[in-house]
Order: C-alpha cells, then structure tokens, then sequence
C-alpha cells in the first residue's frame, strides 16, 4: 500500500469516529435524563453544545491548516477527540458532560473539512471525485455506527462505556497518524520557509467579507434554516422511537442506521437522478420525503411506517442537501474555501438552534406538532431552494 492510500485510509477512520461521536448521542438521551435526573429536553444541550462548537470552530481550522499542515492539525483534533472523549466518559453532572461534549465538537470539527481540503491538494481532479466518494462513505458509516451503537450502549454497555471505546478508536486513529505521516509534516515546514502562510486577520476578513455578496447570504441562510429544520427535529427521532413505540434504545439506534442507508443509496444513484431530475427535482423531492418522513413519525405510531420513515428521510435529505452542497462550492468561486467553511458554519449552527427549540418542547408533549411544524417548514424550504437553482441539467453517462 503506498503512503497517499495508507493516508486516505487513516483520514477514513479519524472521520469515521468524527461522524460516530456527533450521532452517538442521539439515542442515549433518554438513558442521560435518567442517569442525571433531568428531562429529555434538558439532555439535548449534550446535542446542541456539539453542533454549536463543530460549527463555529469551522472558521478557525481553515487557516490554522494553512499555517500547520493540514495532516498536522487533522491529527491534533484526533488527538483532542481521544482525550476529550475520555473526559466525557467521566463526566460527574449534566453540566460537565455538556462542555467535554462541546470540546469533542471543537475538535472533530478539524477532521472531515481538513481531510476533504488535503484529498483536493493530492488528488488529480480526475480522480477526486471518485476518492471523495469513497472517503464520503466512510463519514456516513460513522454515523449510522455512532447512532446505532449510542443505544447498544445505553441499553447494555452504560453510555460512559461508549464515549470509552470511541476515545480508544480516536487515539488509535491519531497515534498512527502522526507515525505514518512524518514526511508530509516535514515537507509542509519545509513549504513555510519559502512561502509563509496569509495572516490570520486577513483569513478572517476574507471569509466574513463574502456575506456581502447576496447568493453568499442567499445560501448560507437556507442552509443554517435546512440544519434547523431536517437535522435538529431528526436529532429526536430515537426518541420518539422509544417513547411512543416503545423500541429500545438500541433498536432506535439500529432503525436510525437506516437514514444512513438512505444517504448511501442516495451515493450510488446521484448522476442517474440528477439527469432524470436535475437539480430543482432533486431539491423537490429530496423536501417532500423528508416533509412525509417527519409527518409519518409525528401522526402515525406504526413501527412498520416510523422504520420507512427513518430511510426515506435519509434519502430525501441528502438530495436536498447535496444541492445545496453545489451551490455552495458555487456560489463563490473566488474564494471556494472560505465559502464552503462558511456553508459548513452555518449548517451546524442551525442544527444547535433547532435542537434547542424542538427540545424545549419535548418536555411538554410537543414533539409530534414539531415535527410536524418542521416537516412543513421543509417543504417550503425546498420549494424556494427549487426556484433559485438550475433547472433540467445535462449530465455525462457513465
């Protein structure tokens, strides 16, 4: 194996454990609320504290990337995500639990935009996409892992025991890293000497600068409404699981893999649909199944529909959200890094507000009409998303 597979390789396993600790949480909520005797609702900041920090920490990595190294900095937040995660399996209070959960955000955030930014530098253009692909598999399957084995491990383990085993995974991830990628950390300190890095104040005026281009507001805002909306009600989903169904924590977590088998699926078809769609049908349609899902869930308790739902609300969100993704790597191309930073900022900010509004209603037996106020909120969101992008495009065969 040579050295640029081996790194693509651990790259894929450091964000794997990324994507498994951001869902990990989202079936142990009821087994938190037990263990430190607060509401579901109150459980959820474990959820939005993570998603704040992903988010906003996004606009740090670009530019401490450029002056460190990329693989350099993609393994000090592994190394951050270890030591972090094993904090947070010793969390004594709700509290405690909540910052070492928002610190393991502030870390993974330097995993997957880092990674996908070095695979860009390495990687031919004919190829990129291919090694995109692949390494877009591996995010996924971390997720459907960490939500799956969230409720294994509420239910049978104790959830302390999960946020052990991914500090192992982490550390595992970070210690061969820095063994195998000695050589690209030297040439990049080598690469300093002759070209230094753009200064840190100009790295952030350049990014907050392009909100002053309309299609930069444009999209960012529809994207931190998307986060809002689709991933802060899903978010919940385990919940709704185990107390109107009656699932398991661990069965809600294996019915939640199937929104990743979903996105998955979504992979596979993506240049067929987009032919047979283009982008405004991918956008409709992606809004409608994620709008059906959401009121599927909210009004009809049948374990059969909630199971189809969970799928098809995976399928549907990646196609709206891989739509929104291209505009985003469009909509300026000057400055593509900055801007996707910015899309990626705002994703996850709004997913922290949604998470804090739909758990304020947990609480009071208002779940099921947020769900229902979101399904609805999709279903415009892709409609106006549906009006702003291209219509019918012409897709290469093969």
């Amino acid at each position: 194996m040579n050295s640029l597979s081996l790194t693509l390789r651990l790259l894929g396993l450091a964000a794997f454990g990324s994507m498994a600790s951001m869902r990990v949480c989202d079936p142990m909520l009821g087994a938190l609320g037990h263990d430190f005797n607060v509401s579901t609702g109150e459980a959820s900041r474990v959820i939005a504290s993570f998603a704040v920090a992903y988010g906003v920490l996004q606009l740090f990595y670009g530019p401490l990337g450029d002056r460190l190294g990329k693989i350099r900095v993609i393994n000090l937040a592994t190394a951050g995500c270890a030591v972090f995660s094993a904090l947070t399996a010793l969390a004594p209070s709700l509290d405690v639990l909540v910052l070492s959960r928002a610190a393991m955000g502030g870390a993974a955030a330097g995993i997957i935009p880092l990674s996908m930014a070095w695979i860009g530098d390495q990687v031919g253009y004919e190829q990129r996409q291919a090694t995109l692909g692949r390494f877009m598999g591996a995010t996924v399957t971390g997720m459907m892992a960490g939500q799956w084995f969230g409720g294994v491990a509420s239910e049978y383990l104790g959830w302390r025991m999960a946020f052990g085993l991914l500090s192992v995974l982490f550390a595992l991830a970070a210690f061969t890293l820095y063994r195998k990628t000695g050589a690209q950390r030297a040439a990049h300190a080598q690469a300093l000497t002759q070209t230094p890095p753009v200064p840190w104040q100009r790295s952030f005026h350049a990014t907050f600068a392009l909100l002053r281009l309309p299609r930069v507001r444009w999209v960012v805002s529809v994207t931190a409404i998307e986060g809002a909306l689709a991933f802060g009600t899903l978010a919940f989903v385990p919940s709704r699981l185990v107390s109107t169904l009656g699932f398991s924590p661990s069965a809600a977590g294996g019915v939640m893999m199937l929104y990743g088998v979903g996105g998955l699926l979504y992979s596979q078809f993506v240049t067929r649909w987009l032919r047979l769609l283009g982008e405004r049908g991918l956008a409709l349609l992606g809004g409608a199944l994620i709008a059906v899902s959401l009121w599927a869930l909210a009004f009809v308790p049948v374990a059969a529909v909630a199971v189809s739902a969970c799928f098809l609300a995976g399928l549907g969100f990646y196609m709206l959200h891989n739509t929104l993704q291209t505009q985003a790597t469009q909509m300026a191309p000057h400055a593509r890094g900055s801007a996707v930073t910015l899309f990626a900022c705002l994703l996850f900010l709004g997913q922290s507000l949604g998470v804090l509004v739909v758990g304020s209603t947990v609480d009071q037996g208002g779940l099921a009409p947020a769900m229902a106020l979101a399904g609805l909120g999709v279903l415009v969101l892709a409609w106006a998303v549906s009006r702003r992008v291209a219509g019918r495009i012409v897709v290469p065969a093969g």
